[in-house]
Formats: C-alpha cells, structure tokens, sequence
C-alpha cells in the first residue's frame, strides 16, 4: 500500500493505492478537512468505489449463465490493492485488473480504472470500465465519499441543511430487509430546494433517490451557505449515515446501480439500473467535488 498527493493553490488530496480510495480532501491555504477519517466507531472507510456492484445482492449472491456467485455488499473492488498508472502535477489514475482471486466471484475479464484530478476548487473523480474478454459484461459502479458534517466544529449536524438543484421534492426509495429495496418511499418537501438534516434521517438506513431527480447536492452550514458541493451526471443516487449513531458525517453517493429489490429473483443482467458493456467496449463517467 501506498499514499499519493495531489495539491494546487486552492484544495490537496491523497490517495490510498488500498481501493484507490480517496482518504483526505483539504483547502490548502485553510488546511480544512472535508472528508471523514474512517475512525471504525462509525464507519471504518472514507471513500470507496462500489464495483461491480451497488448495494447488496438477495441471499447474498447473483446469478450469471445458470451459476451461482456470492458477492458481498459494494463488491470486491473496494478491498482490493490498485496500481499507479499516471502521476501529473495535477492527476493520478490507478488501475485494477481481473485476476483468478476476482474471477471467483465475477467472471469477467475488467480493468477498472479510477482517476483524480485538480481544477482550481474542483476535484474530478473519475471511472473508466473495459470488458477485456470476449463476451458482454455486467457491472455496476457508484461512489460513496463521506464528507464531515458539521465541518470545523461548527455547530451541530441538525443545524445544517441539504441543497439540491431541485426545488419542489425529493422522493426516496426505503432500504429493507437485509438491505435490499423495499416498496417503500419517502417525501421530502424542499424549501428552497433545501431539506432540514433531521437527528432522525437515516434511521432506516440509505436514502435511494432515482430517476434523475438531482444532479447536483450540496452541505450547507448553520447559516444556510453551500460549503461542499458534489455534482454528477448518475440516473441515481445515495445519502447515507449510519443508522442511529449520530455520525459526523454524510455520505453523497453518484450511482450507476443499485440494491436489488427485496422480490427481485433474476439474473445479473437483469438487474435494474445495471449497465452492459460489449467486448472491447468502454464505459466513462465521473462526479465532481467543489469545496
């Protein structure tokens, strides 16, 4: 394992080449920490990437081509030594690459490449999926950075608020039992395009919100001002603390997939909101990060 940084005039990271995961994000001239520093009292990771899938699968397991395959929650990528590819002044990209250890429980042939770059207040996080092999691939993919609220020790979690680029409602799909998705669904009415961070909020878990309905939310301190900002382009997302813990942090989730649902019974290819990839085919997206 290894640590890599970045940093210009405005914000610095680093990265642990141990899931390619993002463990710090400061503004430099302030040296403010925004990101949670995996302390296991609440949650032992800081950012890691979901692949090849999001959330967690029935039973346990997926089928593909008539077999059977357990996969834990998120997947395998997140546990997983990446590679150096690229190192700039103002980039790095790692790699992962199918091995046997991988092929036991995905039999794809992938290189998953995850990359971070600076832009003035910005960090781009991107992703870059290939299908090595010779037949169509089935993946998921998602983010899941947990960024400090309160930030600074400012106040408390319930002084501050949500922002998103949506001002009527927000409505979230409820996680069930064993954390798959049940039928039910939340309301949320927006002030503002504004949601209140309740003690109670995440209660019962993550809050799936689909369909496109934001593209862009922020943390907003006591006095109502946006201090972090993530936007992206993913049909859905996740917003997440641990359930009853009063944690000092939330997580905002860009996803391309998600759990399954508590009835769903098919096969990997069939599962909603996944993504294919043909042969020597690419997938690219990213979210960013302003500070």
């Amino acid at each position: 394992m290894a640590v890599y940084s970045l940093e210009n005039e405005q914000i610095k990271i680093s990265v642990d080449t141990f899931g390619a995961e993002l463990k710090s994000l400061k503004k430099t001239a302030a040296d403010t920490e925004y990101m949670w520093d995996a302390r296991p009292e609440y949650w032992k990771r800081t950012s890691p990437v979901l692949f090849p899938i999001v959330g967690s699968l029935n039973n346990g397991s997926y089928r593909c081509d008539g077999k059977e395959y357990p996969m834990s929650q998120h997947g395998f990528a997140r546990d997983m030594e990446f590679e150096l590819r690229k190192e700039t002044k103002e980039e790095l990209k790692f790699v992962l690459r199918a091995m046997e250890e991988t092929k036991a429980r995905y039999p794809f042939d992938f290189e998953l490449e995850l990359g971070y770059r600076l832009d003035e207040n910005n960090l781009i996080v991107s992703w870059r999926v290939a299908n090595c092999g010779s037949r169509e691939m089935y993946f998921s993919i998602g983010g899941h950075p947990a960024f400090l609220c309160p930030i600074d020790d400012n106040g408390v979690q319930t002084d501050y608020k949500l922002l998103f680029d949506t001002d009527s409602k927000i409505i979230a799909s409820i996680i069930g039992n064993g954390g798959t998705l049940s039928a039910r669904t939340k309301e949320y009415t927006l002030k503002e395009g504004m949601m209140d961070i309740a003690a109670d909020l995440f209660d019962e878990d993550a809050l799936i919100i689909e369909n496109n309905q934001a593209h862009k939310v922020s943390l907003c301190n006591p006095a109502g001002q946006p201090y972090l900002t993530v936007s992206f382009d993913a049909p859905l997302f996740g917003l997440w603390s641990p359930a009853k813990k009063n944690a000092p942090f939330i997580c905002i989730e860009p996803w391309y997939g998600r759990c399954d649902r508590e009835t769903f019974d098919g096969d990997l290819s069939e599962r909603e909101w996944g993504n294919k990839l043909a042969p020597g085919a690419e997938f690219n997206a990213e979210y960013t990060v302003t500070v």
